[in-house]
């Protein structure tokens, strides 16, 4: 059986849901200690004896911390960079700039951020530094589950944004579909 990438999506926050965030930290909506039952009965038995790597987020940092006895922090995990876009209603962004980025959802940079493909770039450069063989788990971010389930399946970059997760979700990858 081929090692496996788990990645585990942060609990939900205290963010308004018509707020744009992705680099904005923000605390979580619950204690992390429920979240990381639930989370823990989703995960074989052994995880902990594999590494934990997480975003430096809040939120989910206090998630790998309440999961694993050593996680460890992973910059190239954090949520795409929207820029000036950041803490800012989807409305007051405006129609005309949503569009622009519906239009080309891959390449297309807010303003003072990245693009979900410099997103991909920086997440796949830090799978790479991973040993082959080792099973991980990683805490991340909605996007970065979007983006790998994404390459996993060959989807085209204007289906990216159709998978969705949910706050708390565990997905299991194969690393080897991954094509890194």
């Amino acid at each position: 059986m081929s090692p496996a990438l788990y990645l585990i999506r942060h609990p939900r926050t205290q963010l308004a849901p018509d707020l744009c965030h992705g680099r904005l930290d923000v605390p979580l909506a619950e204690p992390v200690a429920a979240a990381a039952a639930r989370i823990r009965a989703q995960l074989p038995p052994d995880f902990q004896h594999w590494p934990l790597f997480a975003s430096p987020s809040r939120r989910c940092w206090q998630l790998a911390a309440a999961l694993h006895p050593r996680p460890q922090a992973e910059a190239r995990l954090m949520e795409m960079n929207f820029g000036e876009w950041e803490g800012q209603r989807w409305p007051a962004i405006g129609a005309a700039a949503l569009d622009d980025w519906a239009r080309a959802p891959a390449d297309f940079i807010p303003p003072g951020g990245e693009s979900a493909r410099m997103v991909e770039a920086r997440v796949l450069t830090f799978l790479r530094t991973l040993p082959p063989v080792t099973t991980v788990v990683c805490v991340t971010h909605g996007g970065i589950l979007r983006l790998l389930a994404a390459r996993q399946q060959q989807l085209p970059p204007e289906r990216w944004c159709d998978l969705r997760f949910d706050y708390e979700a565990v997905l299991r990858l194969d690393v080897a579909r991954l094509g890194l």
